[in-house]
């Protein structure tokens, strides 16, 4: 009896807390009027996901804990759309709009002024959603308008998309809602989504679409949900239990639904209030954090609509009135290669200024030689340029070559800021600079060296660094051992008083005294983690010995091939990384890897780590398998031995369940150290 009432207390208050949480959700991320702090928002969440954790049957499905969590897809599915998704026809000037409303009022007998609904146009990737009984059930994209591919495990990721609709005060849920609308990137989030991919030297997605559609068609929801995808619903599907008669009607019942619409949409009566909208929208377009290609119309009433009907795969009552191209045309007075923040190279386009949007533009990002190539961009060229979601400029094409035509651009072969050795492996786009001091990239190098897996110095973060290169007082990583003789600099800088400044020094001292697996990953060198660190650092005994260390020798290291092993060397032969190396050994206290002399406990043996210890945390854990002469892995596969499960396993329990691997509680696995 007791405990059916504190199942039943479970319940209830896992309920007041989904409630609480979709509203947070809702107010945060569809209407952008939160009510709680983040913190508050984060308490609420914990609370469920304890009581969720001690109750597992009381887990929902459309509970907010569950919007990450499902196991990466082979590939997608296929989802059949019960009414077709239709593109729009297109307006490409004032008149043709003008022509678009008489024909309306031809095909309805009529020469009262029409009622519109003016929407902007995204320019994002179209969806449907479907939700059954007021839980979202099926996400989909547009595909061939008559099927597309099932996201729904991505979808579900999406803040701003409600696993499950708000009741309305004044209308029931609806059994069935198909609903389309456009998933997008805001254009901040898009900023900071090249900026992260570039630190990690990843290709740099072109536009926001892109990237939309790239984020949203990931096999893995997580990696969806990693990425600040966005949502604006406007369009019906099939719909079921809800009686709207209009198109501004819907969109009404959509926002008390709790699901996202556009703020933007405007009803107009007629078509001069629609071509007086886009003007408007086109002066503001570049204050949109969104991006925007045009304005759509659509005949409000959904009686005329269906009198209009459909032509071939377009609906005769809507029209897209697309925005003027943002293009200009102007020379290539020269190509020259940046370097960004990770060491790699851009070809940036020089160009004579121009005009474009407001702004004059200069540069021009070409992104890399494969492109120019493709192209055939070269210096004295007239090309047409573009802003990209009205932010980044690119070269479209080549209008007129020069004359004399220049040669072909060649990437150089010395770093054109540091002079250190540009690196280019066969089959990659990227062209690296590898000297870990190269100015360029120093920001990077010192946020990796600091981080908690390398040097694990607490407090260096971005900004400090940030502010410690402008200043001067970090220009190489042996600079960070030399600040504590730098304390009135430091004083000096923003937000740093006297007990930030001694915590800081405090923690670089406690640095210097690390063991070799840490130093050699705090490296920075490409391909060379954690593991493959360790790996190293167990083989080699000293930085010394690594740096001089020759490709087949690298190989012969366990888990080690033929691309990390020429990486490896790379970094070791640019000499500016060797001197780096010999002068940070100076400040450092570097402690040998223990391994398990002989046969230890764990010896060739293959661990994989899952859940969250109680008696020790995962780095302990993962130090006790080394020192016992093993190894530790991220993947459950046949070949390995033991699975160390901890509270809150994940899949990698279940698959050493089906693989018949061997799993391990905290216990047990103590008991085979001792």
């Amino acid at each position: 009896m007791l405990m059916s009432r504190e199942l039943d207390k479970a319940s209830a208050d896992a309920d007041q807390l989904r409630e609480q949480i979709n509203r947070a959700n809702h107010l945060y991320h569809v209407l952008d009027a939160p009510e709680i702090s983040d913190a508050e928002y984060d308490v609420l969440m914990r609370r469920l996901e304890a009581i969720e954790a001690a109750h597992p049957d009381l887990v929902t499905a459309d509970s907010p804990t569950q919007r990450v969590g499902a196991a990466p897809s082979e590939k997608f599915g296929v989802v059949h759309h019960r009414k077709m998704m239709m593109s729009l026809a297109n307006a490409m000037n004032a008149e043709e709009m003008v022509e678009f409303d008489k024909r309306i009022k031809r095909m309805l007998h009529s020469e009262a002024e029409i009622e519109y609904v003016a929407e902007v146009k995204l320019d994002g990737l179209s969806v449907e959603l479907v939700y059954e009984d007021g839980l979202l059930a099926v996400a989909s994209t547009r595909g061939d308008g008559d099927n597309g591919e099932d996201v729904t495990l991505n979808v579900r990721t999406i803040k701003s998309v409600p696993l499950k609709l708000l009741k309305p005060k004044h209308r029931a849920i609806p059994q069935l809602l198909e609903v389309r609308g456009e998933v997008i990137y805001s254009k901040a989030g898009f900023a900071r989504l090249n900026e992260e991919r570039e630190r990690r030297g990843e290709p740099m997605f072109m536009n926001p679409r892109n990237a939309a559609a790239g984020s949203l068609r990931q096999l893995d929801p997580k990696m969806t949900a990693s990425r600040p995808l966005d949502i604006f619903l406007y369009a019906p599907g099939i719909i079921e239990g809800l009686e709207v008669d209009s198109q501004w009607e819907f969109l009404q019942a959509l926002q008390e639904l709790g699901l996202r619409t556009n703020l933007e949409s405007k009803i107009c009566k007629g078509v001069d209030e629609v071509l007086a909208y886009w003007n408007d929208l086109t002066e503001r377009r570049h204050s949109l954090d969104y991006d925007a290609d045009g304005v759509v119309a659509k005949v409000n009433s959904y009686a005329l609509q269906n009198q209009l009907g459909e032509v071939s795969r377009s609906p005769r009552w809507a029209i897209a009135y697309k925005f003027k191209a943002q293009q200009a045309e102007t020379r290539v007075d020269k190509i020259e290669a940046f370097v960004g923040r990770i060491g790699s190279l851009t070809p940036v386009a020089k160009l004579a200024p121009v005009q474009l949007a407001g702004v004059t533009i200069s540069n021009a990002s070409l992104h890399n030689l494969d492109e120019i190539r493709r192209k055939d961009i070269r210096e004295g060229d007239t090309v047409l340029i573009e802003r990209a979601g009205d932010v980044i400029p690119y070269v479209v094409r080549v209008t007129q070559p020069g004359d004399p035509r220049a040669a072909e651009f060649q990437m150089p072969a010395h770093c054109p800021v540091c002079g250190g050795i540009i690196v280019h492996e066969e089959g990659e786009v990227a062209y690296l600079c590898v000297n870990v001091n190269c100015p360029a990239r120093v920001r990077e190098s010192v946020r990796h060296f600091a981080s908690k897996n390398c040097m694990n110095i607490d407090g260096l973060g971005d900004k400090l660094t940030a502010q410690l290169i402008e200043a001067g007082l970090v220009k190489e990583l042996d600079d960070i051992y030399k600040l504590k003789n730098k304390v009135a600099e430091l004083l000096a800088l923003e937000r740093m008083g006297k007990k930030s400044a001694e915590n800081l020094i405090a923690n670089i001292e406690n640095s210097r005294k690390a063991p070799l697996d840490r130093v050699i990953n705090a490296l920075g060198i490409r391909h060379v983690g954690e593991h493959t660190g360790r790996q190293l650092a167990i083989r080699f005994g000293t930085l010394e010995a690594l740096s001089a260390a020759s490709e087949d020798d690298l190989t012969s290291v366990r888990d080690i091939g033929a691309e990390v092993a020429h990486s490896i060397r790379e970094y070791f032969d640019e000499p500016r990384n060797l001197d780096a190396v010999k002068r940070l050994e100076q400040e450092l206290d570097i402690e040998p890897v223990r391994v398990a002399e002989g046969r230890g406990p764990f010896r060739d043996k293959t661990f994989v780590l899952t859940g969250t210890l109680e008696t020790m945390t995962r780095e302990q854990a993962e130090q006790k398998i080394f020192e016992g002469g093993g190894r530790v892995s991220g993947s459950v596969s046949r070949k390995t031995d033991f699975v160390l499960v901890g509270a809150d396993p994940g899949s990698k329990a279940r698959k050493a369940q089906e693989l018949g691997v061997k799993i391990l509680d905290e216990k047990e696995f103590l008991a085979m150290t001792s």
